[in-house]
Protein backbone atom coordinates (compact mmCIF):
# COMPACT_ATOMS: atom_id res chain seq x y z
CA UNK A 1 0.00 0.00 0.00
CA UNK A 2 3.10 2.25 1.03
CA UNK A 3 4.55 2.04 -2.63
CA UNK A 4 1.11 2.85 -4.12
CA UNK A 5 0.73 5.71 -2.75
CA UNK A 6 4.41 6.80 -3.16
CA UNK A 7 3.73 6.21 -7.03
CA UNK A 8 0.47 8.40 -6.64
CA UNK A 9 2.48 10.96 -5.06
CA UNK A 10 5.27 10.84 -7.77
CA UNK A 11 2.47 10.99 -10.28
CA UNK A 12 0.35 13.96 -8.84
CA UNK A 13 3.13 16.32 -10.02
CA UNK A 14 3.07 15.36 -13.86
CA UNK A 15 -0.61 14.76 -14.18
CA UNK A 16 -1.28 18.44 -13.11
CA UNK A 17 1.62 19.62 -15.47
CA UNK A 18 -0.68 17.80 -18.19
CA UNK A 19 -3.73 19.81 -16.94
CA UNK A 20 -1.73 22.93 -16.81
CA UNK A 21 -0.62 23.12 -20.70
CA UNK A 22 -3.94 21.70 -21.59
CA UNK A 23 -6.26 24.15 -20.21
CA UNK A 24 -3.71 26.72 -21.02
CA UNK A 25 -4.18 25.44 -24.89
CA UNK A 26 -7.63 25.08 -25.03
CA UNK A 27 -7.79 29.39 -23.43
CA UNK A 28 -5.21 29.76 -25.90
CA UNK A 29 -7.08 28.14 -28.40
CA UNK A 30 -10.44 29.93 -28.19
CA UNK A 31 -8.43 33.61 -28.43
CA UNK A 32 -6.75 32.37 -31.53
CA UNK A 33 -9.77 30.85 -33.19
CA UNK A 34 -13.07 32.62 -30.86
CA UNK A 35 -14.74 29.30 -30.72
CA UNK A 36 -14.80 26.75 -27.97
CA UNK A 37 -14.78 23.93 -30.66
CA UNK A 38 -10.88 25.25 -31.23
CA UNK A 39 -10.37 25.77 -27.63
CA UNK A 40 -10.75 21.56 -27.61
CA UNK A 41 -9.27 20.79 -30.34
CA UNK A 42 -5.83 22.78 -28.83
CA UNK A 43 -6.40 21.23 -25.74
CA UNK A 44 -6.87 17.60 -27.25
CA UNK A 45 -3.52 17.97 -29.63
CA UNK A 46 -1.70 18.60 -26.27
CA UNK A 47 -2.93 16.26 -24.47
CA UNK A 48 -2.57 13.56 -27.94
CA UNK A 49 1.23 14.44 -27.66
CA UNK A 50 1.83 14.05 -23.97
CA UNK A 51 0.31 10.49 -24.65
CA UNK A 52 2.71 10.04 -27.82
CA UNK A 53 5.74 11.06 -25.36
CA UNK A 54 4.72 8.90 -22.67
CA UNK A 55 4.90 5.82 -25.11
CA UNK A 56 8.10 6.30 -26.61
CA UNK A 57 9.37 6.47 -22.96
CA UNK A 58 7.38 3.54 -21.65
CA UNK A 59 8.86 1.37 -24.75
CA UNK A 60 12.30 2.99 -24.35
CA UNK A 61 12.55 1.46 -20.82
CA UNK A 62 11.22 -1.60 -21.89
CA UNK A 63 13.95 -2.08 -24.28
CA UNK A 64 16.27 -1.12 -22.01
CA UNK A 65 15.58 -3.64 -19.49
CA UNK A 66 15.79 -6.05 -22.53
CA UNK A 67 18.73 -5.21 -23.17
CA UNK A 68 20.08 -5.40 -19.67
CA UNK A 69 19.17 -9.05 -18.94
CA UNK A 70 17.53 -8.15 -15.83
CA UNK A 71 14.70 -10.57 -15.96
CA UNK A 72 16.78 -13.23 -16.75
CA UNK A 73 18.97 -12.07 -13.92
CA UNK A 74 15.78 -12.09 -12.01
CA UNK A 75 15.25 -15.90 -12.15
CA UNK A 76 19.38 -16.54 -10.69
CA UNK A 77 19.84 -18.44 -7.84
CA UNK A 78 21.87 -17.05 -4.84
CA UNK A 79 25.28 -18.67 -6.32
CA UNK A 80 24.62 -17.92 -10.17
CA UNK A 81 23.73 -14.39 -9.29
CA UNK A 82 27.08 -13.90 -7.25
CA UNK A 83 29.09 -15.83 -10.30
CA UNK A 84 27.27 -13.29 -12.94
CA UNK A 85 28.63 -10.17 -10.72
CA UNK A 86 32.23 -11.84 -10.88
CA UNK A 87 31.60 -11.29 -15.05
CA UNK A 88 30.40 -8.37 -14.55
CA UNK A 89 32.88 -6.70 -12.72
CA UNK A 90 35.35 -8.27 -14.65
CA UNK A 91 33.96 -7.07 -17.76
CA UNK A 92 34.08 -3.58 -16.09
CA UNK A 93 37.96 -3.98 -15.59
CA UNK A 94 38.31 -5.37 -12.05
CA UNK A 95 39.94 -8.42 -10.85
CA UNK A 96 37.74 -10.57 -9.40
CA UNK A 97 37.21 -13.49 -7.46
CA UNK A 98 34.04 -15.38 -5.93
CA UNK A 99 34.27 -16.53 -2.59
CA UNK A 100 33.35 -20.06 -1.47
CA UNK A 101 29.69 -20.68 -1.29
CA UNK A 102 29.56 -21.32 2.75
CA UNK A 103 31.97 -19.41 5.55
CA UNK A 104 32.57 -16.46 3.27
CA UNK A 105 32.58 -14.31 6.30
CA UNK A 106 30.39 -11.64 5.07
CA UNK A 107 31.97 -11.19 1.20
CA UNK A 108 30.34 -13.02 -1.62
CA UNK A 109 33.30 -11.63 -4.21
CA UNK A 110 36.58 -9.91 -3.59
CA UNK A 111 37.27 -7.28 -6.45
CA UNK A 112 40.36 -5.30 -6.90
CA UNK A 113 40.69 -1.91 -9.04
CA UNK A 114 43.29 0.91 -9.12
CA UNK A 115 45.06 -0.66 -5.75
CA UNK A 116 41.67 -0.94 -3.89
CA UNK A 117 40.33 -4.02 -2.34
CA UNK A 118 36.54 -4.05 -2.45
CA UNK A 119 34.46 -6.35 -0.77
CA UNK A 120 30.98 -7.47 -2.27
CA UNK A 121 27.93 -8.79 -0.40
CA UNK A 122 25.49 -9.98 -3.02
CA UNK A 123 21.80 -9.86 -2.65
CA UNK A 124 19.21 -11.79 -5.77
CA UNK A 125 16.38 -10.71 -3.61
CA UNK A 126 12.43 -10.81 -4.93
CA UNK A 127 12.38 -7.63 -2.31
CA UNK A 128 14.21 -4.66 -0.59
CA UNK A 129 17.40 -5.60 1.36
CA UNK A 130 17.62 -4.71 4.73
CA UNK A 131 19.78 -3.67 7.52
CA UNK A 132 21.48 -7.30 8.05
CA UNK A 133 23.39 -7.19 4.68
CA UNK A 134 24.89 -3.90 4.88
CA UNK A 135 26.13 -5.05 8.65
CA UNK A 136 27.47 -8.08 6.69
CA UNK A 137 29.24 -5.98 4.91
CA UNK A 138 30.84 -3.96 6.90
CA UNK A 139 31.70 -6.34 9.13
CA UNK A 140 33.90 -8.25 6.28
CA UNK A 141 36.07 -5.37 5.37
CA UNK A 142 38.63 -5.93 8.92
CA UNK A 143 38.25 -9.44 8.08
CA UNK A 144 39.65 -9.46 4.00
CA UNK A 145 41.69 -6.21 5.54
CA UNK A 146 39.56 -4.74 2.49
CA UNK A 147 39.24 -0.60 1.30
CA UNK A 148 35.66 -0.34 1.53
CA UNK A 149 32.78 -2.90 1.01
CA UNK A 150 29.58 -2.71 -1.22
CA UNK A 151 26.33 -4.58 -1.24
CA UNK A 152 25.17 -5.17 -4.77
CA UNK A 153 21.19 -6.13 -5.19
CA UNK A 154 18.80 -7.03 -8.05
CA UNK A 155 16.39 -4.94 -6.07
CA UNK A 156 15.81 -1.68 -3.69
CA UNK A 157 17.17 -1.32 -0.06
CA UNK A 158 14.65 -0.42 2.89
CA UNK A 159 15.21 3.30 4.34
CA UNK A 160 17.07 1.69 7.52
CA UNK A 161 19.75 -0.19 5.79
CA UNK A 162 20.16 3.26 3.38
CA UNK A 163 20.92 4.42 6.55
CA UNK A 164 23.34 2.51 8.20
CA UNK A 165 25.23 2.11 4.96
CA UNK A 166 25.87 6.46 5.01
CA UNK A 167 27.02 5.98 8.38
CA UNK A 168 29.16 3.13 8.30
CA UNK A 169 30.96 4.34 4.25
CA UNK A 170 28.91 1.04 2.64
CA UNK A 171 28.47 1.45 -0.94
CA UNK A 172 25.07 0.39 -2.51
CA UNK A 173 24.13 -0.42 -5.44
CA UNK A 174 20.41 -0.91 -6.69
CA UNK A 175 18.53 -2.58 -9.23
CA UNK A 176 18.46 0.48 -11.66
CA UNK A 177 22.74 0.79 -11.04
CA UNK A 178 22.90 -2.93 -11.82
CA UNK A 179 21.12 -2.37 -15.02
CA UNK A 180 23.49 0.48 -15.96
CA UNK A 181 26.59 -1.71 -15.02
CA UNK A 182 24.69 -4.34 -17.28
CA UNK A 183 24.07 -1.53 -20.86
CA UNK A 184 27.60 -0.18 -19.90
CA UNK A 185 29.55 -3.48 -21.27
CA UNK A 186 29.16 -2.40 -24.79
CA UNK A 187 26.30 0.06 -25.21
CA UNK A 188 23.34 -1.15 -27.77
CA UNK A 189 24.60 -4.62 -27.74
CA UNK A 190 22.53 -7.35 -25.46
CA UNK A 191 26.06 -8.71 -24.08
CA UNK A 192 24.10 -9.32 -20.52
CA UNK A 193 22.06 -12.52 -21.27
CA UNK A 194 25.60 -13.98 -23.02
CA UNK A 195 27.09 -12.92 -19.36
CA UNK A 196 24.43 -14.81 -17.25
CA UNK A 197 25.05 -17.85 -19.75
CA UNK A 198 28.73 -17.77 -18.62
CA UNK A 199 27.66 -17.89 -15.05
CA UNK A 200 24.67 -20.77 -15.41
CA UNK A 201 25.50 -23.92 -13.74
CA UNK A 202 27.63 -26.93 -15.91
CA UNK A 203 25.51 -29.01 -17.76
CA UNK A 204 25.48 -32.78 -16.45
CA UNK A 205 23.10 -33.98 -19.06
CA UNK A 206 23.20 -37.85 -18.90
CA UNK A 207 23.43 -40.31 -15.48
CA UNK A 208 26.95 -42.09 -16.30
CA UNK A 209 25.57 -45.07 -14.36
CA UNK A 210 22.15 -45.67 -16.03
CA UNK A 211 22.02 -43.14 -19.16
CA UNK A 212 19.07 -41.28 -18.03
CA UNK A 213 18.81 -37.65 -17.73
CA UNK A 214 20.40 -35.88 -14.65
CA UNK A 215 17.77 -33.01 -12.37
CA UNK A 216 18.94 -30.56 -10.27
CA UNK A 217 17.99 -31.39 -6.78
CA UNK A 218 18.97 -29.65 -3.41
CA UNK A 219 19.60 -31.17 -0.53
CA UNK A 220 21.13 -30.61 3.27
CA UNK A 221 24.36 -29.60 2.17
CA UNK A 222 22.86 -27.47 -1.15
CA UNK A 223 22.63 -28.20 -4.53
CA UNK A 224 23.21 -31.54 -6.70
CA UNK A 225 22.07 -33.21 -9.44
CA UNK A 226 20.41 -36.55 -9.46
CA UNK A 227 18.98 -39.40 -11.65
CA UNK A 228 15.66 -38.79 -12.90
CA UNK A 229 15.02 -42.19 -12.00
CA UNK A 230 15.43 -41.91 -8.40
CA UNK A 231 15.31 -44.01 -6.37
CA UNK A 232 15.70 -46.79 -9.10
CA UNK A 233 18.90 -45.16 -9.73
CA UNK A 234 20.53 -42.68 -6.86
CA UNK A 235 23.38 -42.19 -9.00
CA UNK A 236 24.33 -38.00 -7.67
CA UNK A 237 27.00 -35.42 -9.31
CA UNK A 238 28.40 -32.78 -7.94
CA UNK A 239 26.33 -29.15 -8.85
CA UNK A 240 28.91 -27.47 -10.51
CA UNK A 241 29.37 -23.71 -11.80
CA UNK A 242 31.29 -22.39 -14.79
CA UNK A 243 33.47 -19.42 -13.75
Amino acid sequence: MAKRRRKKKQDDPIVALVMLFMIGAFFGSIKLTNSISGGLVGSGIVFAIFVIIAFMLKRQREERLKLSGIADIDKMDGRQFELYLGHLFKAHGYAAEVTQASGDYGADLVVRKDGRKIIVQAKRYSKAVGLSAVQEAYTAIRHYNAHEAWVVSNRGYTEPARALARSNGVKLIDREQLIDMALKLNPGVAQAPTVIAAASPASKEECKKCGAPMVRRKGPKGLFYGCSTYPKCRSIAQYEYSV
